[in-house]
């Protein structure tokens, strides 16, 4: 494992995505999302996390969750929805909309993909680029449990200069365009973007906010967590992990527990188990092995801790991911 616990993390959770439509509308118009449970086997079987997003190349629009209050969009801008909830996209606000019928996700995700949708075309016309990352989110992912459920990004006033920006425009690029690979090329953006849009989100979190995301940027916290990362199989203790990060004992731990929400030797019991998951499901590694690589001496104990976590053995868990 790195020093980098967003990057360990974004590795062992299988974050992947898909472009699956690509919209242009005109006049008053409203588009809802396909129910999270059709989306979520064609991006990863398996997973169980999903995160949707739109970039809006053209126009303006509004995105509205369900039941909640609208986000108005302009074009060079994303809106990221990170717990996949219902949502429409709209030319107003207060606008409704039925999910497409299953027979029309299968056709628009059978095909070459983005799958053009076209609400009426020409001047003024609004335009997106609809995607959707699926994840783990079990055992264990403190980063989907920290995210606010929208985040918009981008700013069309800024004259393109952040990466979130150039991103878009590389997105704007390819979907317009016919290329060879075109489907391959927007899946890497759309992650990129994402890890850009939670690399600006981190940036903006103001001082008091607590959370996993708000633990990285603690300089105590955050060594904690990167030497947690970086040696999962050493055996910490509390006092030793004070010792390198240059507190004592008992500040580290509350600080530690104020910010993240757990105690230090509780997260690097989760964070060995979703190492474990990962190996468990994305490879073919030993029993042994995987107890070795996160830090117990003999198999029988690291099976008693993950089913302690988990509510079944690792064997179990192999079983049913696969």
């Amino acid at each position: 494992m790195s020093t980098d616990p967003l990057s360990d993390l974004l590795k062992t959770v299988r974050l992947t995505g898909a472009v699956f439509f690509d919209i242009t509308a005109q006049e008053r118009w409203a588009v809802a999302s396909p129910p999270r449970d059709l989306i979520l086997p064609k991006i990863l079987p398996g997973a169980d996390h999903l995160i949707a997003y739109h970039v809006v190349t053209a126009g303006q629009c509004v995105a509205t969750v369900v039941g909640g209050q609208p986000v108005f969009l302009e074009a060079g801008q994303v809106v990221v929805f990170t717990n996949g909830q219902a949502h429409i996209m709209s030319s107003h606000p207060n606008m409704r909309a039925e999910p497409p019928m299953p027979d029309v996700l299968e056709i628009a995700t059978a095909g070459k993909k983005p799958f053009c949708i076209n609400y009426g075309d020409g001047p003024g016309a609004t335009k997106l680029v609809c995607g959707y990352l699926a994840c783990d989110a079990r055992p264990f992912n403190p980063l989907v449990e920290n995210l606010p459920a929208v985040i918009t990004a981008g700013d069309p006033r800024n004259g393109g200069s952040s990466w979130t920006a150039q991103l878009i425009r590389f997105a704007v690029a390819e979907a317009d365009g016919d290329q060879a690979g075109r489907e391959s090329v927007l899946t890497r953006l759309s992650e990129l973007m994402f890890i850009e849009i939670i690399r600006r989100h981190l940036e903006s979190l103001p001082a008091q906010r607590s959370g996993w995301l708000a633990g990285l940027r603690d300089p105590f916290v955050g060594k904690a967590l990167s030497l947690m990362h970086g040696m999962p199989a050493r055996h910490w203790t509390i006092e030793e992990l004070a010792r390198e990060v240059g507190l004592s004992r008992s500040v580290l731990a509350e600080r530690f527990a104020n910010l993240v929400g757990l105690p230090p030797m509780h997260y690097l019991t989760k964070w060995r188990m979703q190492i474990a998951s990962e190996l468990l499901t994305g490879s073919n590694t030993n029993m042994a092995s995987i107890a070795d690589r996160v830090g117990y001496e003999s198999e029988a104990s690291f099976s008693r801790a993950f089913k302690k976590m988990n509510g079944m053995p690792p064997s179990a868990w192999r079983q049913r991911e696969r």
